[in-house]
C-alpha cells in the first residue's frame, strides 16, 4: 500500500492528465457522463497498483490514455445494445460554452475547442464499430502505438491497424465540414433566422446546401423529427411548419451559444398558449460548408440536456 505522501504525489501528477482524459473519453463515447466515469475509473486503476506496477509505466499519459481506451470500449459495446431501444436519431452529448465570452477552463470546454470533437466529426464517428472508433481516435488524434491499442481491444496488432483504416477511410468518406471563423457561421445563422422570421422558403433554402440534413434526437422525450431530413426545401418548409405550431416568436428567438465549438442556439422551454405547443428546451447546432448549412442538429432529449450550461447560469 503506497504511503499517503505517494498517493497524494500520484494524484497530482494525474490531475496534470486529466483535461486531456476527458477530451479523450468524449471523443469516444460522446457522453459527458461516461467520459468522467472512465476517466475516474482510470484514476482507481492507477491507484490501485503496487509500487511495481506504477514504476513499470514509463509514460503515465501515454498508460492513462490507453487505459481510458480500454475503458470505453467497454461502454460503446454496452451503449450499442442501449441504441437498439433508442426512439428515432442519437446525436452526441452536446458541450455548450457561451458564445462572445471567455470559455471556462472545465475540462470538456476546453476539449471541445479541438476540431475533432465538432458536431459533425462525433456523429462520423458514432457510426463506427467501438472497435474502430477506439482504434482510430487513439492512434490518430492521441498517437497511441498499435502495439498498446491491440492490447487495449484484445486483437493482433494487424487487426488495430485494420480497425484503425476502417475508421480512417470511413471519416474521409464521410468528408465532415471543417470548423469554419465563427463570424462566418454567425453572417450564415443570421440570414437563416431572418428569413425563418419572414416565412420566406426561398431565402431559406438559398442558405441550405443541396444534400443538408436535419437530425433530431429525443428519444421519445421532446418534439423535434425522428426521422433524418434531407433537402433544403424539405428541411425549410419544416421549419416554416412550425412556426405554425409554436407561439410568435419562440422559434427564433434563441440565444447564439457554442455547441462543440461551433455556433448554435439555445432555445428555453416556453409553456403553450393560444392552442399552440409548449416549446420544449432545445440545443441546435449547425455544420456550415462554403456558405451554406449542411447539416442542422437538434437535441431535445432532456437527459442530454441536463448537464448543459445554459446562457445567462
Amino acid at each position: 500500500m503506497a504511503s499517503s505522501t505517494a498517493q497524494d504525489t500520484l494524484a497530482a501528477q494525474f490531475a496534470e492528465h486529466r483535461s486531456h482524459l476527458i477530451g479523450v473519453a468524449y471523443r469516444l463515447t460522446g457522453t459527458r457522463a461516461d467520459a468522467e466515469d472512465a476517466v475516474q475509473e482510470s484514476w482507481f486503476r492507477l491507484a490501485g497498483l503496487d509500487d511495481a506496477g506504477r514504476a513499470a509505466i514509463r509514460d503515465l499519459r501515454g498508460w492513462l490514455t490507453t487505459v481510458v481506451g480500454r475503458i470505453c470500449l467497454d461502454r460503446l459495446k454496452s451503449a450499442a445494445a442501449q441504441r437498439e431501444r433508442y426512439v428515432g436519431n442519437w446525436l452526441p452529448e452536446p458541450v455548450v460554452t457561451p458564445f462572445g465570452r471567455p470559455v471556462s477552463e472545465d475540462p470538456l470546454d476546453v476539449a471541445v475547442r479541438d476540431d475533432g470533437l465538432r458536431m459533425a466529426a462525433l456523429v462520423v464517428l458514432d457510426k463506427l464499430t467501438p472497435e474502430q472508433r477506439v482504434a482510430f481516435v487513439l492512434h490518430d488524434a492521441f498517437s497511441v502505438p498499435f502495439a498498446e491499442i491491440a492490447d487495449a481491444l484484445g486483437v493482433s496488432v494487424d487487426a488495430a491497424r485494420q480497425y484503425a483504416s476502417r475508421g480512417r477511410k470511413a471519416l474521409a468518406d464521410a468528408d465532415p465540414a471543417p470548423r469554419i471563423p465563427l463570424d462566418d457561421q454567425a453572417k450564415v445563422l443570421e440570414k437563416f433566422v431572418v428569413a425563418l422570421q419572414a416565412g420566406d422558403v426561398r431565402a431559406m433554402t438559398e442558405l441550405l446546401a443541396p444534400d443538408v440534413v436535419l437530425i433530431g434526437d429525443s428519444n421519445g422525450k421532446g418534439r423535434t423529427t425522428r426521422q433524418l431530413i434531407v433537402g433544403p426545401d424539405k428541411i425549410a418548409r419544416f421549419f416554416v411548419g412550425l412556426t405554425r405550431k409554436y407561439p410568435s416568436g419562440v422559434l427564433t428567438s434563441g440565444t447564439p451559444v457554442l455547441v462543440n465549438g461551433d455556433l448554435g442556439v439555445y432555445l428555453a422551454p416556453q409553456p403553450a398558449r393560444d392552442g399552440l405547443f409548449a416549446l420544449d428546451e432545445h440545443v441546435q447546432a449547425m455544420t456550415v460548408r462554403d456558405g451554406k448549412i449542411v447539416a442542422i442538429y437538434d437535441v431535445v432529449n432532456p437527459d442530454k440536456l441536463a448537464r448543459i450550461t445554459r446562457p445567462g447560469a
